[in-house]
């Protein structure tokens, strides 16, 4: 019989994840689409570098990083009683960072493209740029901005290397669908493992096919 525990535990980091992310990439994707400064291309990098970069990669540092035997992770325990590593608000802050990219370029994209009369009109208006991002330039970026959770949102149910360098393999805090499925491998049972990855396989199929209809849909109604 499934264990259910893994996907609940795969849905809750992603949808946490992604909320966390929406309010995180806005402003960032709008300073990077609009910044001329020197150290725009740096951002850029770091903020691009989970795409190239090994998971393994990225939950090792992390996990140095959070560990209690370091300054930084005692720094966080002692002050603020944050213990980050095997526990799911380590599960969190890890993702946000591995899939920041997949929220932060659409939405990117999205300003760019905008034309800048809409800012410049509203600025003329006496409008300030709090007003103008929130009334006048993200409601014309919705695909942009659904495409971001979206993607940001499927990317973190299929992550696998940095929620295990981070996470462990604890039931009920941190052993997400993608350990469970490992897991179900290694003790032979590819009943289990094949129920696990159909449901994940699916479930990112339709959250990738309605991005496009809905982008899709979009562009034909500004295209009539």
């Amino acid at each position: 019989m499934i264990d259910w525990q893994p996907l609940f535990l795969t849905f809750k980091l992603a949808f946490i994840t992604a909320i966390l992310l929406f309010f995180l990439a806005i402003p960032l994707a709008f300073w990077l689409s609009n910044s001329k400064s020197k150290i725009k291309p740096v951002i850029e990098t770091l903020v691009s570098m989970p795409l190239v970069l090994p998971p393994t990669v990225l939950g090792f540092y992390l996990l140095i990083a959070f560990s209690p035997a370091n300054s930084f992770g005692a720094w966080l325990e002692n002050y603020f009683g944050l213990k980050l590593i095997f526990s799911f608000p380590g599960l969190v802050i890890a993702s946000v960072i591995y899939s920041l990219p997949f929220m932060v370029h659409p939405i990117q994209s999205g300003f760019s493209n905008l034309s800048k009369n809409l800012s410049e009109a509203s600025y003329m208006l006496g409008k300030s740029k709090t007003t103008t991002l929130f009334k006048i330039l993200l409601p014309n970026i919705k695909p942009s901005l659904l495409t971001g959770i979206i993607l940001s949102f499927a990317h973190t149910i299929g992550e696998f290397g940095v929620v295990l360098m981070i996470g462990g393999n604890i039931p009920g805090q941190t052993k997400v669908a993608s350990i469970a499925i490992y897991d179900e491998v290694e003790m032979l049972n590819y009943s289990a493992a094949n129920t696990y990855s159909f449901i994940l396989f699916i479930i990112s199929f339709l959250i990738l096919l309605s991005v496009y209809l809905v982008n899709g849909g979009y562009l034909n109604r500004i295209s009539k």
